[in-house]
């Protein structure tokens, strides 16, 4: 982007969000000794995504320290959303139809 675009008021907000991509990054890892959460991924690549967006205009301002392209991170957010939400291929699976002995209502043969 060339200079004329470039605005100092979006200094502060760049730098709170490079601040909150790093708290996100370990929260996101808390508790989950074998992985991370997935509603926390969702929102850290979000902001990443928004740092990357403002970086551009930000006069002065260095990349991120993490990958910056928009495209990549546009698909990272989806497949974390889908796994925070619990859609798609993460989906519960259906509902499962359980058999109970002793037929319907407790009583033997009463299935019907």
């Amino acid at each position: 982007m060339t200079e004329e675009w470039s605005n100092p008021a979006y200094v502060p907000a760049y730098d709170m969000l490079l601040e909150l991509e790093k708290r996100l990054d370990a929260l996101r890892r808390v508790g989950h000794a074998d992985g991370v959460d997935p509603r926390g991924t969702t929102a850290l690549h979000a902001v990443r995504l928004a740092a990357a967006i403002l970086q551009p205009v930000v006069p002065g301002a260095d990349a991120p320290s993490f990958p910056d392209d928009t495209a990549r991170l546009l698909e990272l957010i989806a497949n974390w959303r889908d796994a925070a939400l619990n859609l798609g291929e993460f989906a519960p699976a259906g509902p499962v139809l359980r058999v109970i002995p002793g037929g319907r209502n407790g009583r033997p043969g009463s299935a019907r």
